[in-house]
């Protein structure tokens, strides 16, 4: 597929998938499940999560799911196909970019263990603080972002099922 059929089928520029695809800017959350959608590629494909049933915090595979200020890690192993937990670190003002997504999955579960987070869910909003948990339908469209100006926050988010 071309560069321009691909901007095309996603609803994006062709500038824009250039600089993506030489790591000159970070997709949004949204825009990257475009880019899965338009190739036919399921976004869990995208990860290569640790083999076995335990995965060790220095063998955790880092993963590039989307957004700005956000380093995220896979924290279930490969083959796990009834949850999937990652771990978003996100920097402050980190999130998931403008685009509201949702997933092919059932629920998702978002817990925040430390900092804040600015989660909208089909247009309703949730500021989380560590401790705070949060469930809802993970087709949903949403947005997130860290509220912080200045402090990193960490969050745990559980898919299920597992994106495939």
């Amino acid at each position: 597929m071309s560069l321009a059929n691909l901007a095309a089928a996603a609803g994006l520029t062709k500038g824009f998938l250039s600089q993506v695809e030489r790591d000159l800017v970070s997709p949004s959350v949204g825009s990257l499940l475009r880019v899965c959608d338009a190739l036919g590629v399921g976004v869990g494909e995208l990860f290569e999560p640790a083999s076995g049933p335990l995965v060790r915090a220095a063998d955790r595979p880092a993963i590039a799911f989307g957004g700005d200020g956000v380093d995220e890690f896979q924290l279930t192993p490969a083959g796990e196909r009834r949850l999937q937990v990652i771990q978003s670190d996100i920097a402050p003002g980190g999130g998931s970019g403008d685009d509201a997504y949702g997933l092919g999955s059932e629920a998702e579960f978002v817990h925040v263990l430390a900092g804040t987070l600015d989660i909208e869910v089909e247009g309703e909003g949730y500021r989380l603080a560590a401790g705070d948990s949060l469930t809802f339908d993970a087709g949903r469209p949403r947005r997130w972002r860290n509220a912080s100006p200045v402090r990193e926050a960490r969050v745990l988010w559980v898919i299920v099922p597992a994106l495939r």
